[in-house]
């Protein structure tokens, strides 16, 4: 099946290794999530992937997001792979938890399924899918990589924060943006608005067209610099 951007989250209920949990509930109130799938337990990029997520576990709840990973193992293998994990990264606690998807119910029904990497039974795995869902449960961004591609996690943190800029502040991202750089005034706020919207100031750039689209201002999340 799949979603599309925009579209609601289904509350689903699931098994994980940190117990039963009914999505919309776990996520909470204004909270966000990154829901995302790797292919199996007990695999080398796999393993290199959900360690580094638990590193950064701290930084994500900074931003109000909860983590949880999916795959067509059971609980049982969760659990126990995340002995090698942590003993693959020498860290003292696994921090987020795992969902059990044997049945692959959820990866039919989120698209996650990877038609070409599949089991010992020829069954499909997931693939190393994302999903960042927003405090209105509402799908903010989607990614697809292959089995063989491990994912940039500090690619997915920037990209939440551009996220939640663009949620509380009106501003869009750039071209390689990263916390702190510039951001751009979206196209729906008037010219009469910026004054009152960005004390910091905008500035507008010079166009052959005479189209004023490219407004620039300093990242409103950060303290305005003297």
């Amino acid at each position: 099946m799949g979603f599309n951007l925009g579209d609601e989250f289904p509350n689903f209920s699931a098994k994980t290794t940190a117990g039963d949990i009914k999505f919309h509930d776990w996520i909470g109130k204004d909270g966000w999530a990154i829901l995302f799938s790797h292919p199996a337990d007990f695999t080398p990029v796999c393993t290199t992937e959900l360690g580094m997520v638990n590193k950064m576990v701290e930084k994500f709840k900074a931003l109000n997001v909860k983590l949880i990973a999916l795959s067509c193992d059971d609980v049982d293998s969760h659990s126990k792979w995340t002995e090698d994990i942590l003993a693959f990264t020498k860290d003292s606690k696994f921090d987020f938890p795992i969902i059990a998807d044997p049945k692959r119910d959820l990866a039919v029904q989120f698209g996650m399924l990877d038609p070409v990497e599949k089991d010992s039974k020829g069954l499909p795995l997931t693939c190393r899918a994302v999903f960042i869902v927003g405090p209105d449960y509402k799908l903010k961004l989607s990614m697809l990589y292959p089995a063989t591609a491990g994912r940039n996690f500090d690619e997915i943190f920037r990209v939440v924060e551009s996220l939640q800029l663009t949620a509380y502040k009106k501003v869009a991202t750039p071209a390689n943006w990263k916390s702190g750089d510039d951001c751009m005034v979206i196209p729906s706020v008037k010219k009469e608005e910026l004054a009152t919207l960005f004390p910091a100031g905008v500035e507008t750039k010079t166009l052959p067209s005479g189209k004023e689209y490219l407004r620039f201002t300093p990242d409103p999340s950060k303290p305005a610099k003297k």
